[in-house]
């Protein structure tokens, strides 16, 4: 049997989800803005046309948008997420097989439809997957991953969104830059490009001694995969998560350290709520805090760790644990722009070592939080919240320009006026 992989490619896909949500955008420029409303993160084709790329400061571009009739949006993560797994929903549907690689990419085995017009069988799922969620897809088909994903950027120059490079391959793979090879990098592209290598198809055409040599074994089953030889398999399970981490700039810098508590606790509720949503547990936990490399004046990064005598979920333990790692880590007078919360030495939450100086009163908590997790689930993110994450929250990150959660909250349901 041919090997056959599809790579099905969400099209500037945070933007799109917006755009979803807002049809009377179509054609106009639209961004989506990092954390705090800071810069641009993803942008639509339009605003790309506009010369608006990634990374650029919004107040550059503010006004570009503006004339052009165009939107911007803060992100909105919990949307961007529903809607994606609303798409590979929709894939499912047409393979056997499939690995979910990012958030807006899935690799396709399309091994069991060869004989089938897999241009026109790609095209049809791409309208599914547009008319039932909203978004649009480029298909890349290939004999390898590593081919699917030259195919995909051949895809989205397409009118029609689908490209197939079987047969072609030489051809795309002249005008692929080196650098833009899945798996090569910006480090390697330097590398090949002083040894006079600049496409895709001169770096398949290296002595494999040569990569073997300077580029190790992962750089030789790149080349491999672009002569048509597979050696990446499809991922259908996620590997298990190493570890686990929540970060966020805050809105405005601060120096106190009750609100940098609050910040703390209210980033180690969200990883605990995660954790036991994937059903994990951690064994050690670690807290940072810092200022901002971006202000003049005196600099600062704290982080410290702590272990627990068993590996645990719970919320209560790990604001626990952030209370007692700030007061060995906070400097005052200094100006605070961002913490995080990292987990780590995660495992199964099936399978937990037990240990005497924990106490049936601590093992009870996960009870309580289960109870807690299905009114969050039910009615709303912080419907029930510890005291410990704060009311007013002056850190809490910027985000003035939020769409609506239209996909997961009913009261924020889009309203058609009947009028």
């Amino acid at each position: 049997m041919e090997n056959v992989i599809g790579l099905a490619d969400c099209n500037s896909f945070y933007a799109s989800c917006e755009r979803a949500l807002r049809p009377d955008l179509a054609g106009k420029p639209l961004v989506v803005l990092s954390n705090n409303d800071t810069m641009v993160v993803a942008a639509s084709p339009e605003a790309k046309a506009l010369g608006i790329g990634l990374g650029e400061p919004l107040f550059r571009v503010q006004r570009i948008i503006k004339t052009h009739g165009g939107a911007f949006f803060s992100s909105n993560y919990t949307l961007y997420a529903d809607l994606s797994q609303r798409v590979m929903e929709v894939l499912k549907r047409y393979v056997m097989r499939m690995e979910v690689y990012s958030i807006d990419e899935a690799f396709l085995c399309l091994s069991e439809f060869s004989d089938l017009d897999l241009p026109s069988y790609a095209s049809s799922m791409r309208e599914a997957v547009r008319e039932e969620v909203g978004i649009p897809l480029s298909v890349g088909i290939g004999g390898t991953k590593t081919l699917a994903k030259a195919a995909v950027k051949a895809a989205k120059k397409s009118s029609g969104g689908v490209f197939d490079i079987r047969g072609q391959e030489e051809a795309v793979l002249a005008k692929l830059p080196v650098e833009d090879i899945w798996g090569i990098g910006r480090q390697y592209g330097r590398l090949l490009r002083r040894q006079g290598v600049d496409t895709a198809l001169g770096f398949m055409r290296l002595p494999e001694r040569w990569v073997l040599k300077h580029m190790t074994v992962d750089g030789f089953r790149t080349q491999q995969e672009l002569k048509g030889f597979p050696c990446l398999s499809l991922q259908e399970a996620r590997p298990p998560r190493k570890e686990l981490v929540v970060s966020r700039g805050f809105g405005r810098v601060t120096e106190r350290a009750e609100e940098i508590e609050e910040a703390l606790c209210e980033y180690a509720s969200l990883a605990a709520r995660r954790l036991r949503r994937e059903e994990l547990v951690a064994r050690e936990i670690s807290a940072f805090i810092m200022t901002s490399p971006f202000r003049p004046g005196p600099q600062y990064v704290g982080i410290k760790s702590a272990r627990f005598p068993e590996r645990s979920a719970s919320t209560v333990a790990f604001i626990r644990a952030m209370r007692s790692l700030l007061s060995g880590m906070y400097r005052p007078g200094y100006p605070y722009r961002k913490a995080g919360v990292i987990l780590s030495d995660l495992g199964d939450c099936s399978v937990i070592q037990g240990n005497l100086f924990v106490s049936p009163a601590e093992r009870r908590e996960q009870q309580l939080l289960r109870a807690v997790d299905h009114l969050n689930d039910k009615y709303g993110t912080e419907v029930v919240r510890f005291g410990a994450v704060g009311l007013t929250q002056p850190w809490r990150m910027r985000r003035e320009a939020l769409s609506p959660h239209a996909t997961t909250r009913w009261e924020e349901l889009p309203q058609v006026n009947a009028s």
